[in-house]
């Protein structure tokens, strides 16, 4: 066999195994998919009329559509909260330590964790989607092509996210460090633009809303589903995925492939 062969064979075989984890041990991931659809009925049904009064005397129904692009953001953000658990988990209790000594390909398991975490961000964005879909949030004005633009940025994301979640658990000594550490992933999202427009924020504030990586992922989502201008939040959000999938997969390598002490 190739050596692509052999890379390929044994990334699909860590794969399979992550997904079997995800699987047998649904617990964490349940956990990590409850807050994103507490806060997208909290802020909808217990905050959604002083939000939307906020913002121009909206109704609940125009602050839905606001809503949703954050909150699908937001699952994807605690989604690989999961992730730097997982990878803390398989460092601490030497299980990688005999992967070490055996002849797989070495990269494979970073690469099922990353694959797998991916997949588990889709699958929880969809879920989410569906709870928003039944509460009331409609794409009408999106285009196929929209559509299919969302679903892309929202795998670029995941992608990026999963790389720097993966360097977290590299360097956390234990899964509740991972956990803090992977903390940012879940705040950001929290101090961007998903609940309410930077115009509405204090002076003080705006910067750090701004230049972040979540709020031009949010604001090209928002204006992918829901057919309004993007501007140049799409090039944003691009240039933020591609930077943060390089340094983390370079920090994750470089970590990874440091001798055990």
């Amino acid at each position: 066999m190739s050596a692509l062969s052999l890379a390929a064979r044994d990334s699909s075989t860590m794969l399979r195994r992550n997904l079997l984890h995800a699987r047998r041990y649904p617990s964490l991931t349940l956990n990590l998919l409850l807050t994103p659809v507490v806060m997208l009925l909290l802020f909808v049904y217990v905050f959604g009329d002083v939000m939307s009064a906020g913002m121009g005397g909206a109704d609940r129904a125009a602050y839905i559509a606001y809503v949703v692009p954050g909150i699908l953001m937001m699952t994807v953000g605690g989604t690989v909260v999961g992730t730097a658990v997982s990878v803390s988990n398989d460092m601490s209790e030497g299980i990688i330590a005999r992967f070490r000594t055996m002849a797989i390909h070495r990269p494979s398991i970073l690469v099922g964790h990353v694959v797998g975490s991916v997949l588990q961000c889709l699958m929880s964005v969809l879920l989410v989607g569906a709870v928003a879909v039944a509460i009331g949030f409609r794409s009408t004005d999106a285009t196929a092509v929209e559509w299919l633009a969302a679903f892309g940025l929202t795998a670029l994301i995941a992608l990026a996210l999963t790389w720097i979640a993966v360097g977290m658990g590299l360097v956390s000594p234990n899964a509740e460090a991972a956990s803090n550490n992977a903390l940012p992933l879940v705040v950001l999202p929290l101090i961007s633009s998903a609940f309410v427009p930077i115009d509405a924020m204090p002076g003080w504030f705006q910067p750090i809303a701004e230049y972040q990586p979540f709020t031009p992922a949010i604001e090209t989502l928002r204006g992918l589903l829901l057919g309004t201008e993007i501007g140049h939040n799409g090039w944003l959000a691009v240039a933020w995925c591609l930077g943060l999938t390089v340094l983390g997969y370079f920090w994750s390598k470089a970590t990874f492939d440091r001798d055990p002490s």
